[in-house]
Order: C-alpha cells, then structure tokens, then sequence
C-alpha cells in the first residue's frame, strides 16, 4: 500500500475523492427497489412474497413469515453455557448504559404561560437486523435494547432467512434483549413491509438498524412514510497517531475493520512515516496469508489508505474532514486531544481501547453515523425511540401580560385572525376583571 504524505501534489484531490467514495451509491439500484417497495405497498403479503422469491429464492406463505416463540425458546436453549454467558452480560451492559440516557421533559412558567417539553416513546419500532454470514446478535442488542429502555409498546425485528431459518444467534438475542416479534424477512422488501404494513407485518413509526445498499435505498425512499435513524453507508475506521502507537495493534485494527465487508474503509493518519511503512509490511504479510479473494484484502485494496501528516494539528484536521464512523485516538495522552475532535461517531482513546469494545459490550450503540454523517448524526440511542411534544397553557395573566405583542407580530405578518383571536380573549378577561 502506498502512503501518500500530504505535501504532495496530488494529495488534496485524493482526498477529495476519498471523502465522496465513502459515500453510499443508491442510484443504480433506487429503480429496482421502487418496484419492490410500490409492489410490497399495493400488493401487501402477495407483493412481500413474490420479492422474497425472487431475491432470496424462497417459497414461503404468509404464516411462515413471523417465527414462531418456540423456535426463538429451541436458539435460547442451544446455546452452549459460554455463548449465553457472553451474550446476556454483552446485553446487560448495553441496557445499564441506555438506562442513564432516557430524556427528561422540563417546563417553564414565565408572565402567566407555562411551557413544557414531554417526551413519550413511541408506540411500534421496526428493527433491520442484516443477516450477513454468521448473523449479527449483537446489532439486535444495540437497536432492542435502547428502545426497550424508551418503553417502546411493541419492538419488531426483521432480519434474512436463510434456506436453514434465521439465525440462531440472533433468535436468542432477540429473546434476551425483549423483542416482541421476528420476522424472517430481508432485504427492500422488509423495509417496505415495516412503513406500509402488510397483512402479517404490522406498520411501524421508525425504522432503525444498519443493511446493504438496497436496504439503505429502501429507507431513503421510504422516509416521510415512516422515521428512520440514518442512511447507512460502508463501515470505516480512522486511526490518528503521533507515532507513539503500537504498530501491531494498529496493523490489527485497520485489518479488523477491513474484514467486516470488501466496501469497508480503513484509514490510519501518522506523523511516523517508519511506521506507517512498518504497520503498510504487516497489513501486506496478513492479507497474503489470507489470499486475495478474502474480504479482507478486497477491502484494502480499494478502500485502505496510510497517510503521512507534518503534525498534529494537521491529523486532526483530516480527521475532522473525514468525520468517521469510529475514530481511534493512537496518541499520548488521548483525553488531553478530545477537544481537537469535532465530527466523530464513536471515539475511542487510546490503542488499548480496541474497536471491538464498542462493537459489543462498551455499552453505546454501535450503529453510528457513516459516510461523513457524523457532522450532523449522532450513535443510535434511546433519544431515537422517543418523540417530543410541546405543552402550552396561557392562564389570564398571560393574556393580559404578553397579549398585545401576539397581536402586534400577527400583524406585522398580515395574519388578522391570529391577532382578533386574541383580541377577544384579551376583551372577555377585561369583562370578567371588571365582574369580579
């Protein structure tokens, strides 16, 4: 892998180029998954049924669309007393830390108006878990459980069946985090399923969870029918160091993100070129034991990138560029540098503060913003499974106190009846003052 040092040439419009390729590309498919959606919200169960033969090359009915409790109840039990130890403390984790995270309603009395925040949770989320080659427990864990702590009424987990079923890990994680229901559905049509409803899969508020490109499409086009969290993108990790890291943690953890998926991005920004060119031999000598067909080395190969920074200040700048999902702070000191990071999902600090904490037990979510959205996103929380309403009451010393100036703005904006309905309620607490 060539490290490219930012003084050369060509390195800004590299750059540029990077920060677009991380982008999530939907166009090429938008097309294909309008007609799943449009059939899915037509059709109902038919048109859910006819994608799901089509796309996963299985004939199902209607009835066989939900799994049923008992075979959640058999994947509980199969596990072996290690799995299950790991899994129920993973969960338990999660939920103390969400369960210091539920928001607060405050209000306000001021001249004669109260005003209010309330939260309340939502009634019915959709969770997307991706089926992937061994399943993902631990993505039902970090979309359940925080709602689970928001008191959402009803959670509905939907994830791909294979031709053997769905995952047995996921089955029980979903039992041990509180799902309601589960679905043996994937892809854009399980997307659909969830904003429309169908005759088996009920409609929900909000669709959450991370999946391929046709997930991420689907719940673009979907949005406004239903709420979602984000746009997924390819997972990506940025690695900053002063050159006081380890190299084989470094190798280590550019190589860990590089094996989630061949779109995924792994990034280390150095002041050390000995080390970016010592960490560059490791990754080289790890991807020839794993052959160029593996997911790993496809991933390096077109997305993995070492660059050389003059300094500091200068990494931090391309990391706050960047914006990525995780960053990871391989420098001295790490805490002293956290107010030089803007624009981060999940910041981790320090090389001893792997990734894969986060990914499973740390405690926050690890479906995070992607592709630069770490600007204006934040992690998936329980803030996400709640709306929030405004409460107003006005008594009659706030009618008689702050009155004319409603007037006076609805009529600067030419708006008379805003203003005479208050004129009258100014009049009637006039007479009853005047009663009393």
């Amino acid at each position: 892998m060539l490290i490219v040092n930012t003084k050369s040439p060509g390195f800004e419009p590299g750059f540029k180029r990077l920060l677009a390729r991380r982008q999530a590309r939907t166009g090429e498919v938008e097309a294909v998954v309008r007609r799943v959606i449009n059939s899915v919200r037509k059709e109902g169960d038919r048109g859910l049924l006819k994608s799901i033969s089509r796309f996963d090359g299985l004939k199902l009915k209607a009835k066989n669309l939900e799994v049923p409790r008992a075979e959640w109840d058999r994947a509980f039990k199969s596990l072996t007393p290690s799995e299950r130890r790991a899994l129920q403390q993973a969960a338990e984790r999660i939920r103390a830390f969400h369960q210091k995270a539920v928001p607060r309603g405050f209000f306000w009395v001021s001249q004669g108006i109260l005003s209010a925040s309330r939260w309340l949770p939502l009634e019915r989320a959709g969770v997307y878990v991706p089926g992937g080659r061994y399943g993902y427990p631990s993505s039902v864990f970090m979309s359940v459980i925080p709602a689970k702590v928001a008191g959402v009424e009803e959670i509905i987990v939907v994830t791909p069946r294979k031709k053997g079923g769905v995952n047995r890990y996921v089955l029980a994680a979903a039992k041990i985090s509180g799902s309601d229901r589960v679905f043996g559905i994937g892809g854009a049509q399980a997307i659909a399923a969830l904003a429309f409803g169908t005759e088996t899969v009920p409609r929900v508020d909000k669709i959450v969870g991370p999946g391929n490109i046709y997930v991420a499409t689907a719940k673009r086009l979907v949005f406004g029918e239903v709420g979602i969290d984000s746009i997924a993108g390819p997972s990506e990790v940025l690695l900053v160091s002063d050159g006081s890291g380890k190299t084989e943690e470094l190798a280590s953890e550019l190589l860990a993100q590089a094996e989630h998926d061949e779109d995924a991005f792994a990034i280390l920004i150095s002041t050390s070129e000995p080390e970016l060119a010592e960490v560059g031999r490791m990754i080289r000598t790890e991807l020839e034991k794993a052959g160029p067909d593996s997911t790993a080395s496809r991933s390096w190969k077109r997305n993995g990138a070492l660059i050389r920074a003059a300094n500091l200040p200068e990494v931090f700048r391309l990391s706050n560029r960047l914006a990525p999902e995780h960053l990871v702070l391989a420098v001295k000191s790490p805490e002293s540098h956290l107010r030089s990071i803007h624009q981060a999902g999940a910041i981790f600090l320090g090389l001893s503060s792997a990734v894969a904490f986060g990914d499973y037990l740390a405690g926050p979510s690890h479906i995070l913003p992607t592709g630069g959205s770490a600007r204006f996103l934040s992690p998936l929380g329980v803030e996400d499974f709640c709306k929030r309403s405004s409460v107003i009451k006005v008594e009659k010393k706030g009618i008689r106190s702050l009155g004319r100036t409603v007037i006076a703005l609805a009529r600067l904006e030419g708006l008379e009846w805003h203003a005479r309905s208050v004129e009258i309620r100014m009049n009637k607490s006039s007479a009853r003052g005047h009663q009393s």
